[in-house]
């Protein structure tokens, strides 16, 4: 018997409109109560690729309040930069 292989579950990035696997973007969910989390939950999801030009789009053209339909607190799109300075990082020091 051979093993099953899986399929990478693909989703779109709102910003750049690309097919990626889902483990490679950044999740943000609306929940029931109309807040918006990161990574983990259930609800409404969008999702967006970690790269400074995809995070820069959407807010620009508010891709994430369209998608979820809801409002993106401020803290939201730090935590997201802030996230990509330390990856901006890590990336400079592997070097």
């Amino acid at each position: 018997m051979s093993a099953k292989v899986r399929r990478p579950v693909l989703r779109r990035c709102v910003a750049c409109r690309s097919l990626q696997d889902r483990q490679l973007l950044w999740r943000l969910i609306r929940q029931a109560d109309g807040s918006i989390v990161l990574d983990l939950g259930m609800g409404r999801s969008a999702y967006l690729c970690r790269d400074r030009a995809c995070l820069e789009e959407a807010k620009r053209r508010k891709r994430l309040q369209r998608s979820l339909r809801a409002q993106i607190a401020d803290s939201i799109i730090a935590t997201l930069d802030a996230r990509l300075e330390g990856s901006d990082a890590a990336t400079a020091k592997a070097r």
